[in-house]
């Protein structure tokens, strides 16, 4: 028989928080950190209390608003795959109409941090949405979908230093290379855990693009992030203790090839589970170059 007993407040609040992956805060540190650093690097220092409150919670309610759209967009995919079919929307247990308010409730808050700091950041926070809403619609048609993922995740980095500085200096471009290979790093592990169900339901990811070429694929991305670092940090006048952050990065993308060379699902979760400690070395490195200046 089914259970038609109405759901609580409280049974709600819990499915409104796994629908946008509470739980799990490995998904907004992975965007947190290059944000910080961008704004590290574009203070030259301690960016204050007030950008560094207005990033920080803009970014955890982006990726909770991205979460809610990406299982609107994905939920009849989702129901296919064994490690998506339980999610809120999904199953069924909240209905579409609650999911979107959820979305657009977060990203309206975010809009009124952003609202707190200058015209530029403001506009390009309407970038920022727009391919955030793109970003899951292009797995049904892009052989690269975590390309895009990759541009909606770097927003915060031009966002960071027009709130700074009000204009986007060149540096800002190896930061962006740097995240995006990163992304595509990260995201391609992640897409490895469900290859063979998004192959049965045709879905493309870079996990199948790149084939059996995906392990080399993902170091290759690693190396290009780490030395696009490398040269922002250079441009920006960092040394030692940058470099150090970016060694420590880079040996932990060397165990990530430990763990996924024999693409086993649960080892590719892990090494995607682990890569927030890659970005908190990279920008740990550059806050105590830049304090011990």
């Amino acid at each position: 028989m089914t259970n038609t007993t109405p759901l609580t407040w409280r049974d709600r609040w819990s499915l409104y928080l796994d629908l946008i992956r509470w739980d799990r805060p490995q998904g907004w540190l992975l965007l947190l950190w290059p944000t910080l650093l961008a704004l590290w690097i574009a203070a030259q220092g301690f960016p204050g209390w007030h950008l560094l409150i207005v990033f920080t919670l803009g970014t955890i309610l982006m990726r909770s608003a991205g979460c809610a759209v990406n299982d609107f967009a994905d939920k009849d995919f989702d129901l296919h795959v064994a490690r998506t079919a339980a999610r809120p929307l999904t199953s069924g247990r909240i209905s579409t109409k609650e999911a979107l308010l959820v979305g657009a409730a977060l990203a309206l808050v975010s809009f009124a941090l952003v609202l707190t700091t200058n015209g530029y950041t403001i506009a390009l926070s309407f970038g920022a949405l727009a391919v955030a809403i793109f970003y899951p619609f292009t797995k049904r048609f892009f052989a690269m979908p975590q390309a895009v993922l990759g541009v909606a995740y770097s927003f915060g980095i031009p966002m960071a230093f027009s709130a700074v500085q009000d204009h986007i200096p060149a540096v800002v471009g190896w930061l962006l290379l740097g995240k995006l290979c990163w992304v595509l790093a990260y995201d391609t592990e992640y897409a490895m855990v469900d290859r063979e169900d998004d192959l049965k339901i045709g879905i493309r990811t870079s996990a199948i693009t790149l084939g059996r070429f995906d392990v080399a694929g993902i170091m290759a991305f690693y190396a290009v992030c780490l030395l696009a670092w490398y040269q922002a940090g250079r441009l920006s006048g960092l040394g030692v203790w940058f470099n150090l952050g970016l060694l420590v990065a880079a040996i932990q993308a060397v165990y990530h090839y430990t763990l996924i060379r024999h693409r086993d699902r649960l080892s590719c979760f892990k090494a995607f589970r682990l890569n927030h400690w890659l970005g908190l070395a990279v920008w740990a490195g550059a806050a105590l170059d830049l304090a011990l200046r």
